[in-house]
């Protein structure tokens, strides 16, 4: 294994889901590799931040005040491991990420000899590549069929690795986004500077479900669609994926077989309004 990695500090970003989280911990707990556990609560029930607290061994707890998001609750525990944590690496992960024995191992054996590896993140098994379309956004792309280490546009947010001096270069987790899309802007800063992007093969996470209801998520991730464009490709681009999301809300409508998960009529009008409208942070509170 590479020196100096051990322990790693975990920044586990948990909503209402605490059971979920403990199972959580507990993976971590199970690798070889030493972690130092650190939960940024975002606005759970009481009832949940209990749970939580009743961990034994304890763990590191930070409670929030509201919902930030993914990405600005994640960056809570970012900078606090940019301030005082040790060490080169950090991981970020949901409360519902399941690794298997040997995960961690294997991801970091992968980065020896790799030379400037900025983010990199574990296996989800669905053999695809996460790209960066210039007209379409974030999307699956074919996998290259390298063993070990295969470079990406982005590394997906299910397990996410990312190194000290990359972050202290390109910055954190963009909080305009809130959730969905911040790790594909994270990874084309990184790779416009220069680091290495990519996914380890054979570090295996399951992410066994998506959080929130479908109308924000349809919202979030059409709005941080024409948000990722605007800020990495152009104008035209913008007005593609906007003509294309028009034209698979009408056919959605006429055709509801032919519906993308979590289509929500409403929710995508409101995202293209607000997309054009370049506005940013959480999605409105009709869709809650």
């Amino acid at each position: 294994m590479p020196a100096g990695i051990d322990p790693i500090t975990v920044v586990i970003v948990h909503r209402n889901s605490a059971d979920a989280c403990i199972e959580t911990i507990a993976g971590f707990r199970r690798q070889s590799i030493t972690t130092d556990i650190v939960v940024v609560d975002n606005a759970s029930a009481p009832a949940e931040r209990a749970r939580l607290a009743a961990i034994s061994p304890p763990v590191a707890i930070i409670e929030l005040g509201d919902n930030l998001g993914f990405g600005p609750t994640a960056d809570v525990g970012l900078r606090r491991w940019l301030a005082n944590g040790n060490g080169e690496w950090v991981i970020v992960a949901p409360h519902d990420a399941r690794l298997e024995p040997g995960t961690l191992e294997t991801l970091f054996a992968a980065l020896e000899g790799q030379g400037p590896v900025g983010l990199v993140c574990a296996d989800v098994g669905d053999q695809a590549r996460p790209m960066v379309d210039p007209f379409l956004g974030a999307i699956p792309g074919p996998a290259l069929g390298h063993a070990g280490f295969e470079p990406a546009d982005f590394p997906h947010g299910t397990l996410l690795v990312a190194h000290r001096a990359c972050l202290g270069e390109i910055g954190l987790f963009d909080e305009r986004y809130f959730a969905y899309g911040e790790e594909a802007d994270l990874g084309l800063r990184a790779r416009r500077a220069g680091w290495q992007v990519g996914v380890v093969r054979g570090a295996m996470v399951a992410n066994p479900g998506t959080s929130g209801n479908g109308a924000v998520v349809d919202y979030l991730k059409q709005r941080n669609t024409l948000l990722l464009l605007r800020d990495h490709a152009g104008r035209w681009p913008v007005v593609f994926r906007s003509l294309m999301a028009i034209g698979q809300l009408v056919w959605g409508r006429v055709r509801p077989s032919t519906r993308a998960p979590w289509f929500h009529p409403r929710a995508r009008w409101l995202a293209l309004r607000d997309g054009w409208l370049q506005r940013t942070g959480p999605p409105p509170s009709e869709l809650w």
